[in-house]
């Protein structure tokens, strides 16, 4: 179901992959109601270098967090307490004695559900197996 592609400077260890993994989805399932088992995070990071706010190299930790959810499953209150409490993980977690850039973002992208699915099947004719049980 959702997918989290979150991008990172500077590089993180696999550990802290592994927590930030941990806690997206868990995110995820409290406040967007979606199955961890289906959750699915990609994290990758990029040299400093390549990370540029305002024009200017970052000095400190920043991050982009974008999750796909199909379109209508979620309310506004339901996507805005997800989207606070995702940049609080990443604050806490990448940055906790400071140093996180204002300018990291976390965004939610609804999708029709006849345009994304997992496991060949998409979201629309998964709505639509339930519906006929």
């Amino acid at each position: 179901m959702p997918t989290l592609l979150l991008k990172v400077t500077p590089l993180q260890n696999p550990e802290r992959y592994q927590a930030l993994a941990a806690a997206l989805t868990a995110l995820t399932a409290e406040l967007l109601h979606k199955r961890p088992e289906v959750t699915a995070v990609v994290i990758d990071d990029l040299p400093r270098a390549r990370w540029c706010v305002g024009g200017r190299t970052v000095a400190g930790t920043a991050a982009l967090l974008e999750i796909g959810i199909t379109a209508g499953t979620n309310t506004e209150d339901e996507k805005a307490r997800f989207i606070a409490a995702a940049f609080d993980e990443l604050q806490r977690q990448l940055a906790p004695d400071g140093g996180f850039e204002v300018a990291s973002y976390v965004t939610v992208r609804e999708l029709p559900a006849t345009d994304w699915g997992y496991g060949g099947r998409t979201q629309r004719a998964r709505q639509l197996a339930r519906a006929t049980l």
